[in-house]
């Protein structure tokens, strides 16, 4: 291009061969190691392509050095160059990938503020109001019932139970859900999240490995190094994409001899052949869309323990949810209040609330905290008594005051007044509990009660049908419960009074049928149905990761996430195809080129051009796979 050429001297035709065997030996043996590795393995792919590639022009310029004939050096140096821009191009897009989840390690927070027991308990029996002694340590001094205290803004450093305080946590880098949450004394907190408003001494329960976190990310890094399918389709093409290279160029080699080239050309073309050929592409296709797509499900609150499991959601058709626990909260909740003689729902609430305050019955708990929802101030009971099989009763302002099921007023011969009647008859068609406030033998009114539907199940059901994938649930509860639960969520078919043994039955019965079905269930008392079904689905798993019949697995108990995981598989399987083609289609193109099929009409695909369309190939799937990150599920 400058019409510029080094001055000669005695031995400067030398140089090439010593700058060119630096680059070489240098510059090349990543790939010569990596070839070494390959063939040690007996799979041999891209480093023994671009090995044999490098080595053969290598080996012909040392010989053309001497025999003063036309070396290679220039297409060696620029092609090595080229295939390490492409590598380290290929390895930053890789660990990029990989970077979110590094960013997991990162949550922990470096130091904890140990509460000092025996000083703090010293300190409160002198002064009530001294201030808690603390020790700040490192985080590997932390042991298992420590109690830690973590101040607005600092994050918890182990998972562990409130023990004292009130307080929000931000869970959105583990779990993905955005709101905050409400801790208080019992509830479990996880290592790595938020503090936020208020100051918590929190229990330590698991330290290092047993962590959530530590869970999470190992079962990421298990996803990541399984294989789906379709990379195992790859490697297989990859495979045989270098023993076509390898055949080829050692037939374009012979062929072009044969015809009288020179040796430098044809060694020239040989490189080509092999350099345009490589599967670097091809290998890179499938395996950074996967961990990008595992990547982005831990972030979105759903683990994928397989790969083969995230790929099996785009094709499921069907999904079966297992109603309680999943579908609805598995706790009583009120849902209905019937009044009699003029009072107010809230009226009869309040009294029946305070006589069950006393109780332990799970009954009487939801219609306390119903009460407690609606900032009712409950009076205190007198002389309270459990009936057994029929209610409680106790004195409220001097009178007294019964609250039972059907029994009570069986034994107090009472009836039900005609004008709840129906409602009272509906309600238990629907399977829901139906429980009556009597005061001085006179029935004030009825409160209906049942398990309670998640709000988060009817945004869940109209998504999936919405995206032409059928519901169905089953149950062991009664076939009222059945039908009351799949008309309020509007369910394709549901399966009732069905025993924990059976489930798997339904998931091969409706296979069978020719569904491809997801079981979502709690992972317990649903492993033999989860591992049935094509997809398996624990949720409600909590800071519970180590469920192992379950495919994926929802860290938050939200059956939304069901119709992400079918997006992301969309999206991923997709993406794969997409790069699938391009990393293989565009052989069919550059390998004539590069053996020099139009070589009488002056078009030749130089080695160095070679490298650099492997490698803007390879660039290509890496960003086509980068774009998945963008995608909102």
């Amino acid at each position: 291009i400058f019409k510029w050429s080094p001055p000669e001297f005695s031995g400067s035709e030398y140089l090439p061969l010593i700058f060119g065997s630096v680059v070489f030996f240098y510059g090349g043996w990543v790939f010569l190691a990596g070839a070494r590795r390959e063939i040690k393995e007996r799979l041999p792919g891209m480093m023994t392509l671009i090995a044999v590639a490098i080595s053969a022009a290598y080996l012909w310029s040392v010989y053309a050095v001497f025999a003063r004939a036309e070396a290679l050096f220039w297409e060696l140096t620029t092609l090595i160059t080229i295939m390490l821009l492409g590598h380290w191009l290929e390895m930053r897009a890789v660990s990029g990938a990989q970077g979110a989840l590094k960013e997991l390690s990162r949550l922990l927070p470096d130091t904890a503020e140990r509460i000092i027991q025996n000083a703090n308990i010293k300190n409160q029996n002198d002064n009530p109001k001294a201030e808690i002694d603390t020790e700040v340590i490192p985080l590997s001094e932390l042991r298992e019932n420590d109690i830690v205290l973590v101040r607005p803004g600092a994050k918890i450093p182990a998972d562990g139970t409130v023990v004292e305080g009130d307080s929000d946590v931000n869970e959105s880098m583990v779990t993905g859900e955005s709101k905050p949450v409400s801790k208080k004394h019992g509830d479990a907190v996880i290592a790595g999240t938020i503090n936020e408003d208020g100051a918590l001494k929190i229990q330590v329960t698991h330290i290092g490995e047993k962590t959530f976190l530590a869970g999470v990310m190992r079962l990421v890094a298990e996803a990541q190094a399984s294989k789906s399918r379709l990379q195992i389709l790859s490697d297989r093409a990859a495979l045989y994409l270098t023993i076509v290279a390898v055949s080829g160029g050692i037939i374009t080699l012979l062929a072009w001899l044969a015809v009288g080239a020179e040796v430098g050309f044809a060694v020239a073309r040989l490189v080509a052949v092999l350099v345009i050929a490589c599967p670097h592409a091809l290998g890179l296709a499938v395996p950074l869309v996967a961990s990008i797509s595992t990547t982005k499900a831990a972030h979105h609150g759903f683990l994928v323990k397989q790969r083969l499991a995230l790929e099996a959601a785009r094709t499921v058709d069907t999904v079966l949810f297992d109603k309680t626990g999943t579908l609805t909260r598995g706790e009583f909740g009120v849902v209905n209040v019937w009044t009699l003689g003029g009072l107010a729902k809230d009226d009869v609430l309040l009294i029946a609330a305070s006589v069950d305050a006393l109780s332990e019955h799970p009954i009487a708990k939801a219609i306390v905290a119903k009460a407690k929802e609606r900032d009712l101030a409950l009076r205190e009971p007198k002389r309270f008594e459990a009936l057994k099989g029929r209610g409680v009763k106790a004195v409220l302002d001097d009178a007294e005051v019964f609250v039972g099921g059907p029994s009570l007023l069986e034994s107090m011969e009472l009836g039900v007044p005609a004008e709840v009647r129906y409602e009272v008859e509906d309600a238990g068609k629907k399977g829901q509990t139906v429980v009556f406030a009597v005061k001085n033998k006179t029935l004030l009114g009825v409160i209906a009660l049942a398990d309670i539907i998640r709000e988060e199940s009817r945004e869940a059901v109209r998504a999936l049908k919405a995206s032409g994938v059928k519901t169905s649930m089953i149950t062991g509860d009664s076939e009222d419960v059945a039908k009351w639960v799949s008309e309020e969520l509007g369910i394709d078919e549901y399966f009732a009074r069905v025993l924990p043994s059976e489930k798997s039955e339904k998931v091969k019965g409706l296979q069978g049928r020719g569904r491809k079905v997801a079981m979502v269930g709690d992972g317990v008392n649903d492993a033999r149905s989860l591992a049935a079904a094509d997809l398996g689905i624990a949720i409600g798993a909590g800071t519970n990761v180590a469920i192992e019949s379950a495919g994926i697995i929802l860290v938050r108990n939200d059956p939304r996430d069901i119709v992400k995981i079918i997006k992301l598989s969309r999206l991923t399987y997709a993406k794969m195809i997409q790069n699938l083609w391009w990393a293989a289609g565009y052989n069919i193109v550059a390998l004539p080129l590069a053996a020099g099929a139009l070589a009488s009409r002056g078009v030749l695909l130089e080695p160095a051009v070679a490298a650099v369309l492997m490698s803007v190939s390879t660039v290509i799937v890496a960003a086509n796979a980068m774009l998945l990150r963008r995608r909102e599920l």
